[in-house]
């Protein structure tokens, strides 16, 4: 696990969140362009968490990225790849960033379905050159489409928008992965059978489905909720004690300091000491404009005004 102290520098972030189209809305989690200055050609680091499937697109200077899973030494990286594609993760990626403007949309399961149409479980816990890779590089002429100077932001949306409604795929599960996205994100989902009986299926049936478009067993992806609650509610505190924010499902403290081990590869406190100079700008701007923090919590459609942040 690498801690860098952040440079002595100048550093500014703006984001501006692009609301999809209604065909669109039950795939996307977010669409938004981000662009950060930082003085003297200096990097910042941070540590994206848990989340569904994203691909980004770096305009110029594309950063180093990685992977941090203790258990699996060999972790996948990039250096430097303009279009980064990640799948499904249970563990977080960490990353040095320098100034740069980016294009980022977030896939939910069923955009992941529908878009990239192959099992999600195959490609958890991955971070990849999207252009070189077979699972994602059908989406590789966005690099060029997004970063073309000559076209606005509207532009470059309208032709993103674009690309990806050509590469919609119809699935037979959509219905019921609605209804899995649905049921997960209820805040008072305990048990496996509860979450089958939600979700209006058999658990052998909600095993299978969540494996191939979530990435993850149901019993993983509660955990991971559970986890990811906790984690925004501590970022968005302002000061609060990991004691004030964690979920009421943890049984007690040592649990989920485990639990955090499991996902974030540290302590609860290593995490709180360290410097989250991207991360902190853009959960609090999604939080105020997206009306949630991470993409983990969106509900199947996040039916909400877009906006500009800076």
């Amino acid at each position: 696990m690498v801690h860098d102290q952040q440079p002595e520098t100048d550093f500014d972030l703006t984001v501006r969140f692009f609301p999809p189209p209604e065909d669109l809305a039950a795939c996307l989690t977010t669409v938004y362009l981000l662009e950060t200055r930082i003085g003297g050609g200096a990097k910042v680091t941070d540590y994206l968490q848990p989340e569904w499937g994203n691909l980004r697109f770096f305009c110029e200077n594309a950063p180093y990225a990685k992977v941090v899973n203790p258990d699996a030494p060999e972790s996948s990286f990039v250096d430097g790849a303009r279009f980064q594609a990640t799948g499904p993760s249970s563990k977080p990626v960490y990353f040095e960033m320098g100034e740069t403007r980016m294009w980022g949309i977030g896939l939910k399961p069923l955009g992941w379905a529908k878009l990239i149409a192959k099992p999600a479980n195959e490609s958890a816990n991955i971070i990849t050159d999207g252009e070189k890779h077979p699972t994602f590089r059908h989406l590789a002429d966005l690099c060029e489409l997004l970063c073309e100077p000559s076209q606005d932001d509207e532009e470059q949306f309208a032709k993103l928008v674009q690309v990806l409604r050509e590469n919609l795929q119809p699935t037979r599960d959509e219905t019921r992965i609605i209804a899995i996205h649905e049921a997960m994100v209820d805040p008072y989902l305990t048990s496996i059978d509860d979450f089958a009986d939600a979700a209006k299926m058999h658990k052998r049936t909600l095993e299978r489905l969540c494996n191939r478009h979530f990435g993850f067993s149901p019993r993983f992806l509660l955990r991971r909720q559970r986890m990811m609650r906790s984690l925004a509610a501590f970022m968005l505190s302002e000061g609060e004690s990991w004691s004030r924010t964690i979920d009421r499902h943890y049984h007690d403290q040592p649990h989920f300091v485990r639990e955090f081990h499991e996902f974030m590869g540290m302590s609860p406190t290593e995490y709180a000491t360290i410097d989250h100079p991207i991360l902190n700008a853009f959960m609090t701007e999604r939080q105020r404009i997206w009306g949630s923090p991470v993409q983990t919590l969106d509900k199947p459609r996040q039916d909400l005004d877009g906006g500009s942040a800076s």
